[in-house]
């Protein structure tokens, strides 16, 4: 997923009204302010009642769900094996999202961890670095969590969490 194809797809979802926060990858990458690496995908924050909208908006794209593991997260994907995975919240009445996971527990982005970023100089929402920290934990991290991880902790100074510490 290329940095120009990132904007289309924001581009899109904006103008049917569907507020969207990048994460994942691209998330830390807009942090940043610059492409740090290749990106297999897309990760974006969203309302789960958006979902009908965004699936109707992205399937003129050619976009096709891949993934339903709903109301946690969906995947849709498209030719040339381009992925977009839509981690899905319901916003409370402070504006955070609570994403509700497969076994029943839950995940807080709160309001003050949604902001804004660069992705190809230009300003985008995005998952504030504190709050993308948190959300790379609980599993075995890859190279690539090592690495965005690797980048939060030298950007902004925050700490190693112990899984990734070598």
């Amino acid at each position: 997923m290329t940095a120009q194809e990132t904007l289309e797809i924001l581009d899109r979802l904006a103008s049917a009204g569907i507020d969207a926060w990048v994460d994942g990858g691209w998330g830390v990458d807009a942090l940043v302010g610059s492409e740090s690496r290749t990106h297999d995908d897309l990760d974006l924050l969203v309302g789960l009642a958006d979902v009908e909208a965004i699936r109707r908006v992205l399937e003129s794209q050619g976009f096709a769900l891949h993934e339903d593991e709903l109301p946690t997260r969906f995947v849709l994907r498209a030719a040339g094996d381009r992925r977009i995975d839509f981690h899905t919240v319901t916003f409370d009445a402070d504006g955070a999202g609570i994403q509700v996971h497969q076994d029943g527990s839950s995940f807080r982005y709160p309001p003050e961890g949604l902001v804004t970023g660069h992705i190809g100089g230009r300003e985008v929402r995005c998952i504030g670095a504190e709050v993308q920290m948190l959300c790379h934990l609980g599993y075995e991290p890859d190279e690539t969590d090592r690495h965005d991880v690797r980048l939060l902790h030298d950007h902004f100074g925050l700490p190693l969490p112990a899984p990734y510490r070598s």
